[in-house]
């Protein structure tokens, strides 16, 4: 007989396993260092139209502390947009994309410049449609999609202005956790 606490506890087992399952190399695989480069310069060269700031987060699973507290990859993604300092831009409109790859989640995390200017369920839209490329394991094609889309918002909200230079606040590169 599975009892509640038991069936709890299979299921922090299940997520231990896939979040120890998956390492770096699966990364690789899904985004070969070729693929981040591109990214790294589809980024830059948004970020030429627009004041914002966007970054990119890859990692394979959470570290062993919020697994433990059955932390959600939200917290995870609130967590890396500040120790990326995705929250340091001079206009509060940097946007963090995440994803997790062992619980296939995916969040975007925008600082309040840019958040006030669009709605959580455009930010949600956009993470579905990326959801809906890496299901048929277009990774690469499923965060250009998701990055030309923030691109627009940032151009809408925040075009740069004639003659301002590229300030380039944070690294253009994606990040591997």
């Amino acid at each position: 007989m599975v009892t509640p606490t038991s069936s709890s506890f299979f299921s922090r087992l299940r997520r231990l396993w896939r979040h120890r399952w998956i390492d770096d190399a699966d990364v690789r695989r899904m985004l070969p260092p070729e693929a981040l480069e591109r990214l790294g310069a589809r980024v830059a060269a948004s970020e030429r139209r627009h004041s914002g700031e966007v970054r990119i987060c890859i990692e394979a699973g959470l570290p062993w502390s919020y697994i433990r507290r059955g932390a959600p990859a939200r917290e995870r993604a609130i967590t890396m947009f500040g120790k990326l300092r995705v929250w340091d831009t001079a206009q509060n409109n940097g946007v963090l994309i995440y994803l997790l790859l062992a619980e296939h989640a995916i969040e975007i995390v925008a600082d309040r410049g840019i958040d006030a200017h669009v709605s959580a369920e455009e930010w949600a839209a956009m993470a579905r449609r990326m959801g809906a490329a890496f299901r048929h394991g277009h990774f690469e094609d499923g965060i250009t999609q998701a990055l030309e889309e923030v691109s627009a918002l940032l151009v809408a909200h925040f075009p740069r202005s004639e003659g301002e230079g590229d300030r380039n606040e944070l690294p253009d590169a994606p990040v591997v956790m």
